[in-house]
Order: C-alpha cells, then sequence, then structure tokens
C-alpha cells in the first residue's frame, strides 16, 4: 500500500491482554460478583451490630482503638522502621491507582476498627463518625429519619477519610462545595502520638485547613464531625436534553443550576440536586432535583420510580431515554437518588460485564450487582492494570464554571471519551490558602454561578475507554494524562488525588498549592513519618531510599510562613 492510500490511523497489534479482558467477564460472574455479595452481606451485619450498641458503648470502644493506634505509633524506631502507612491492603483502596507508595512503607497501622457512626446529633446537626463509614451505612442510618449528610458522595463504598483526605462531590455540591468543606471538626493522631481535635477557628485551624486532599500525610484521621441536612422522602427529578455543539451543552449545563442574574443563593432559583451527562459531541441530559414529600410523590398524576430493586436499568441509560422521549419528571426515594450509581459503576460497568445491562441479566443477576472495587482490583494481573493505566481514562478534572466547554473540547478532541459526568461544586475563598483554591479576584469578575464568597467549578468526569482505543487503533494513555494535567495548571483546574499523576514534583506543585501543607508537615512532625501527598500519587514503585530521601530533603529545607498578603491571596 502507498503512503497515500496508508489509513491516518493504524491499527494497534492485538496482544494477550486484549484476550484476557475479553474474557474477564468469567472471573467476575464466577468469582467476583458471589464473593461481593458475601463481603457487603458481612459488612451489614457488621453494621447492624454497631448500631445495636449504646452511644456510651461506641465512644467507649472508639477511645480504646485511639489508645491503641497511639501505642503502636509510640512502637515505632524511626531509624530503622521506615514511613507509616495503614494497614489496609493495596488492592482494598478505591480508585484506579496500583498504590505502589505502600511498598515504600514498613510500618503499619491498622485502622480497621475505626468503622462505626458514633453519633447522630439532632440538635447540633452533625455526625461524629469514624473514617472507614462509607457512603452506603450512612445514608441507612440517616434518610429513614430525614436527615442526609450535605454531601453525600454517590457510591456505596466511599468512606469518609477518603472523602476528607482527598475528594469527595455530589449533587448538592453547588450549595455546600466539597465533602471535606461540610467537615465540622476532624479528630487526628498525629506523628508524635499526640490526638487532636482540629476546628476551623481553634488552635489547630491551620491543621482544619490542611488536611484535605493531604491523602493522609499529615497525620491518622480516627474521627469526623459532619454536616447534616434535613431532607425528604423522595426527590423530584427532572431530566431536560439538549442538542447543540459542546459549548452549547456547557452553557446549558450552567443555566441549569446558575442565574444568569447572579442571585445564586436563592433556593427559589438554584435547585438542591444538580447533575448532567454529556453523552456525545452534540447531546446530554441535564438533571435537577428538588426533595420532596411522600404526600407529593403520591399525588395522582406523579411517576414514582423505585429506583432501589435491582432489575431496573441503570441509571446513565435511564437518563438518556430523555434524549428521544423528551423533557420528563419522576420522584426517587430519596435514598435510591443518593446512590443511583453505585450499581453500574457509572457506566464503568458496561466494561467490566458488556451484557450487565441487559434485562435478562439484571433480572436474573442484578440483585448481585455491583462487583466490589477491591475485588475486582485484587483479581487483576499486572498485564491488565498497565493495560488500564495505558488504555483506559478515569480522571474528575475541576475547573472553573466558564472553562468547561473548553475542557470538554480538549477531552473530546485528544481522549473522545463518553459518556461524560457534570457536577457543579463551590471552590471557597477561606482565611488561608489550602491545597485548592479558587481563582485570584474571581469574584471580580462577577462570571455566572459565583457569590462574593465563592467560585463554581465543574468536576467533569472522564471515565471510560478512549474512542482510539475502542476502534482498534493506538493510544497513549500516559502522554494524554500528562497533557491534560498541564492543561489543567494552566486553566487553574486541579485533578483527584484517586488517579495517577505523570506530573513531575514541580508541576504537581504548580498544580496544588503546598505552602500551608509544607507548613503543617514540618509543624506538626509529619515529614520523616507520613510519606509526602506527591509520592503517594506518583506513578511507579517507589522504593523505601528514594522516598526516605525524598523526606531528608523536605526536611533541610527551610518553610516559608503564610504572610498575611498571602492569606488574604
Amino acid at each position: 500500500m502507498s503512503d497515500a492510500k496508508a489509513p491516518l490511523h493504524p491499527k494497534r497489534k492485538k496482544q494477550v491482554v486484549d484476550f484476557l479482558l475479553q474474557f474477564r467477564w468469567i472471573i467476575v460472574i464466577v468469582f467476583v460478583l458471589p464473593f461481593s455479595f458475601l463481603f457487603y452481606f458481612s459488612i451489614y451485619l457488621g453494621d447492624v451490630k454497631s448500631e445495636r450498641k449504646s452511644y456510651e458503648q461506641r465512644q467507649k470502644e472508639h477511645d480504646e482503638n485511639v489508645k491503641e493506634v497511639v501505642k503502636r505509633l509510640g512502637e515505632r524506631d524511626a531509624s530503622k522502621d521506615g514511613l507509616v502507612c495503614t494497614g489496609r491492603p493495596p488492592w482494598v483502596v478505591v480508585g484506579m491507582r496500583n498504590v505502589d507508595y505502600k511498598r515504600a512503607r514498613h510500618f503499619e497501622v491498622d485502622l480497621s476498627k475505626f468503622r462505626n457512626i458514633l453519633e447522630i446529633d439532632k440538635e447540633r446537626m452533625i455526625a461524629r463518625v469514624e473514617p472507614l463509614v462509607n457512603m452506603g451505612q450512612i445514608s441507612r442510618v440517616t434518610v429513614p429519619i430525614n436527615l442526609s449528610l450535605a454531601v453525600l458522595a454517590e457510591l456505596d463504598d466511599l468512606t469518609v477519610g477518603g472523602l476528607i483526605n482527598g475528594f469527595g462531590i455530589e449533587g448538592s455540591s453547588h450549595i455546600f462545595g466539597l465533602f471535606s468543606d461540610t467537615v465540622v471538626a476532624l479528630e487526628i493522631v498525629l506523628a508524635d502520638g499526640r490526638v487532636v481535635r482540629a476546628t476551623k477557628d481553634n488552635e489547630y485551624s491551620d491543621l482544619f485547613y490542611a488536611i484535605p486532599w493531604s491523602q493522609g500525610t499529615l497525620g491518622l484521621l480516627v474521627s469526623a464531625e459532619i454536616k447534616l441536612i434535613q431532607v425528604k422522602e423522595y426527590v423530584r427529578l427532572t431530566y431536560k436534553p439538549v442538542t447543540g455543539n459542546l459549548k452549547e451543552l456547557a452553557q446549558a449545563y450552567a443555566d441549569s443550576f446558575a442565574p444568569r442574574d447572579g442571585d445564586q443563593d436563592n433556593p427559589s432559583k438554584v435547585p438542591e440536586m444538580v447533575e448532567g451527562m454529556i453523552y456525545s459531541p452534540t447531546e446530554g441530559v441535564m438533571m435537577t432535583g428538588r426533595y420532596a414529600s411522600k404526600q407529593e410523590a403520591k399525588q395522582k398524576g406523579n411517576v414514582i420510580n423505585n429506583y432501589g430493586w435491582w432489575f431496573k436499568p441503570w441509571f446513565y441509560q435511564h437518563a438518556q431515554t430523555a434524549l428521544k422521549r423528551g423533557e420528563f419528571v419522576e420522584y426517587i426515594p430519596t435514598r435510591d437518588y443518593y446512590h443511583r450509581h453505585t450499581r453500574s459503576l457509572y457506566w464503568e460497568g458496561k466494561l467490566i460485564l458488556p451484557f450487565g445491562d441487559q434485562f435478562w441479566f439484571r433480572f436474573l443477576l442484578g440483585w448481585l450487582m455491583p462487583p466490589k472495587i477491591a475485588l475486582l482490583k485484587a483479581t487483576q494481573s499486572e498485564a491488565i492494570r498497565n493495560y488500564y493505566h495505558d488504555h483506559h481514562v478515569i480522571q474528575d478534572l475541576l475547573v472553573p464554571l466558564y472553562k468547561v466547554g473548553d475542557c470538554l473540547e480538549w477531552v473530546h478532541r485528544e481522549m473522545e471519551v463518553y459518556p461524560i459526568w457534570l457536577c457543579p461544586h463551590r471552590i471557597y475563598k477561606l482565611p488561608v490558602k489550602p491545597m485548592i483554591y479558587p481563582e485570584p479576584g474571581f469574584e471580580a469578575h462577577r462570571r455566572q454561578g459565583d457569590t462574593e464568597y465563592a467560585q463554581m467549578y465543574t468536576d467533569i468526569g472522564v471515565y471510560y475507554v478512549p474512542g482510539a482505543v475502542l476502534r482498534g487503533e493506538p493510544f497513549d494513555g500516559a502522554e494524554k494524562c500528562r497533557q491534560l494535567e498541564l492543561w489543567l495548571i494552566e486553566n487553574h483546574g486541579f485533578q483527584a488525588q484517586y488517579a495517577v499523576t505523570e506530573l513531575t514534583e514541580k508541576n504537581f506543585w504548580r498544580m496544588f498549592d503546598n505552602t500551608l501543607y509544607e507548613q503543617c508537615r514540618k509543624k506538626y512532625k509529619a515529614i520523616g513519618t507520613f510519606m509526602s501527598a506527591y509520592y503517594k500519587s506518583k506513578k511507579g514503585r517507589k522504593t523505601e531510599k528514594e522516598v526516605q530521601e525524598a523526606e531528608q530533603e523536605k526536611a533541610e529545607q527551610e518553610t516559608p510562613e503564610v504572610d498575611e498578603q498571602e492569606k488574604a491571596y
């Protein structure tokens, strides 16, 4: 074939791993799904047992477990025991990283007992919980009494500790911010064994603001107090189809929850729940919701969708029907709405089980869904893990609302991944500058969605196989990820750290501000005890020598103080 007739995109050669992935559903059905069900059931029984304990008993056990953590840290010999890490196996962590950082840590601290809801305080509207409490567990306790966390992340398996130390978002984040913004107090075991309670206005306020996005590298979180809100039995959800180019879809998304007159705090103009899904470069569905009582939902003519049943269509496919049927409204039980993406893991379930969305499978085996992410990771070979890193995209991109259209165009041009999830959230202007922060001077522009005290951002969830890979064409996942991260840096965006970074350390700290973080690392003696956030995110194997040398270099550096001008930024 002459050069003139050569295809623009040559086909990628098939590998053994392609064959393994094609038939991986056999392992999922035979092993992963049954054991996932047994695991979830055993956890449920443990949760029920915990809920039957008195407040005094739960508090007593908590205090004893904290003492065990302090004792364990006291047994560490810093000169020979290496850095501290939790005792959770790498495959248990929710996220697609290989968690190679655990290979560079030798001193484990067991936090597995910290999975109890300690108290639901209806007067203070606070939930006091331990770090391994997950979203399914907390919603099962609070929703029946018409309460909920202000931000309750969609997937059942996501834990309080992960959402605070990392990143958490939900359809109410355009009102309340990220999950960490709803935290009232943190109980932390520091490197020297001290147990402190950090709030925004006590002596540990710097630690309080530095913990989010720190990935557990400042201390060990043992409990948190989190804001509760009043909710009702149902969510009245409106599905609105939109068409146009990507810029037009982005504007329709912004218009669904952000009044153009700037009245962003007016509850009559702003829905309580917001979510968007982009299905193609020209089609999307925007969903807005508000809480509704049982009496309203059951009025004649209203449609109730009890989405919690295992045989129901996957949520993203159900929403997509609006593109054909037009705008429609339905009432979904509140807890079913909160966990609407759990069963299908958004749309990743289609890759795990290609026929998992079919009616016959949903009816016969849908009750076993979802497969536990930890078991999926445990049954992956090294070749499959590396394949996912190179040929699969799982990224949450946090970008200013006015730049959503630009980001969608970049993702389409360079990755061509659909569907795409959109979820708005505030980034607050705080008295200090934490790892993520709004654009300096944002409030002067009075852009759509912004207020004087917070800039409106959007989480653009890019989860699936790129178009080039689906067509059998070459795709350099690592390079595309690096280019995407550089685009985020230039556009004041951030990447969720559960994903692997391809950035150098210098560029990593261009994306995230480390001034307050490093100040707290030094002040609370985390350097030399806990690995830095960059090394936890860095791709590839980390040797203990490599990390220790980096930690020693940090320890020898002068940590700049945050002056008054920096605080105001």
